[in-house]
């Protein structure tokens, strides 16, 4: 499953699970466009080559403005990995209109943005793929949490068009949906927490961020050849049925 030489552009790199993604495909040979809506100063990726690019992904021109930058850099993009993504959590009746709007911007406009201005070069590789990281919350739902709910259910819709739109083109479309993983957020909670929600999900633990880059990895290399359109579950059995 190796991905020397190739092109991949993951979005919301600077940490958590797309920084994982990053390692993991870097560590197996791709050349890697790391986009993020910003970066601290003392970001770190001593995972081979790869160029950095600040870009609200949300914002339609900057987009395209960003893959322009990609190709000029790298001359081709082999892989998309969509991760970036944004939390606005609250009960319904107390949801800000504005906080609704901003998580279907990014998590869901960012995705449609990314897709429509990476396909002219994706076409032209010779194993393109997009992979797109949704959320068991898009399978299942999750209280207080409607937008971003919606936004990765959202994502899994947009997959599987996609996936049957880009099929004649021979571009893979597939998405990962995550449970509960081991990242900044998940740390924010109490062992207490942490424990209880382990005990709601059948392998009684939570992910680690390399669960899901290893399944991305899988997806971006000719080993997936045969594969799109597809929703894997990386979330220790929560959504089995």
């Amino acid at each position: 499953m190796h991905l020397e030489g190739k092109v991949c552009v993951i979005t919301g790199a600077a940490r958590g699970i797309g920084y994982e993604i990053a390692k993991v495909f870097a560590e197996n040979g791709a050349l890697m466009a790391l986009v993020d809506l910003s970066f601290d100063d003392d970001f770190n990726f001593p995972y081979g080559e790869f160029r950095q690019y600040e870009a609200d992904i949300s914002d339609h021109d900057k987009v395209k403005e960003l893959i322009k930058a990609i190709t000029v850099d790298f001359k081709r993009i082999d892989c998309l990995i969509n991760n970036a993504g944004i939390t606005k959590d609250s009960l319904i009746m107390r949801m800000k209109e504005k906080d609704f709007d901003s998580v279907i911007a990014v998590n869901l406009k960012g995705v449609f943005n990314m897709c429509k201005h990476a396909m002219r070069p994706l076409t032209k590789s010779d194993d393109p793929s997009i992979i797109n990281i949704s959320s068991v919350v898009g399978l299942m739902g999750n209280p207080g949490q409607c937008n971003y709910s919606a936004s990765k259910a959202g994502v899994i819709g947009l997959t599987r068009s996609l996936a049957k739109e880009m099929a004649g083109k021979n571009v893979r479309v597939n998405a990962v949906a995550p449970g509960y993983i081991k990242t900044p957020m998940t740390d924010k909670l109490s062992q207490n927490q942490q424990e209880a929600i382990s005990q709601t999900i059948p392998l009684k633990r939570l992910g680690n961020p390399d669960d899901v880059a290893n399944v991305c990895l899988f997806l971006a290399s000719t080993a997936a050849g045969y594969v799109t359109g597809q929703v894997l579950a990386v979330d220790g059995g929560m959504t089995m049925y």
